[in-house]
């Protein structure tokens, strides 16, 4: 039996969904539970092709949660049935702020949960949010090195260029 393959953690805003009044050509807008997304649909048939290779397992980590699924995967080009990693997974329902012994962003306690449930295992973390962490996030990500941070620019979102960055990370042994 061979190992997964690699975990690619995926945002939705300023990752595939980039904040911009002008869409560029070729880009698709459309309406979510009210909130206007722009992508460009030749990065997530990219992001498809990798997952439906093999190259990669794709694994939603965003506040859309479970929405992300249900509601963008197909119209933005996305295979559904992804796992999906939401604030409720590491907070209880409710809670706000931190969670009983464990502080900060609640994607930060994802990830490190993920981590632990499948040592040895490859991610690429792709949010927007990367571009300036926290302390606590800055100080994980340096002592996990199988972990590739990709953090686009809020307003351009993912492009050809970080993925490919991606792609050559990924056929680098681990």
């Amino acid at each position: 039996m061979s190992a997964p393959p690699p975990i690619l953690l995926l945002d939705v805003d300023g990752v595939l969904n980039a904040v911009r009044v002008e869409l560029r050509p070729g880009w698709q807008r459309a309406t979510f539970n009210g909130f206007v997304l722009s992508w460009d649909p030749t990065i997530t048939a990219r992001l498809r092709g990798l997952h439906e290779s093999g190259v990669v397992e794709i694994q939603w980590l965003t506040t859309w949660a479970e929405n992300a699924d249900s509601l963008l995967a197909e119209p933005m080009g996305l295979p559904r049935g992804l796992r999906t990693h939401g604030r409720e997974d590491v907070l209880p329902t409710g809670f706000a702020g931190e969670r009983r012994g464990v502080s900060g962003w609640w994607k930060l306690a994802a990830i490190r949960a993920l981590a632990e449930a499948e040592p040895g295992r490859r991610i690429v973390w792709i949010d927007d949010d990367l571009s300036d962490p926290a302390e606590d996030t800055r100080e994980w990500l340096a002592a996990n090195a199988h972990v590739l941070v990709v953090a686009p620019d809020f307003f351009a979102g993912l492009t050809h260029p970080q993925l490919d960055r991606v792609e050559a990370w990924l056929a680098t042994p681990g």
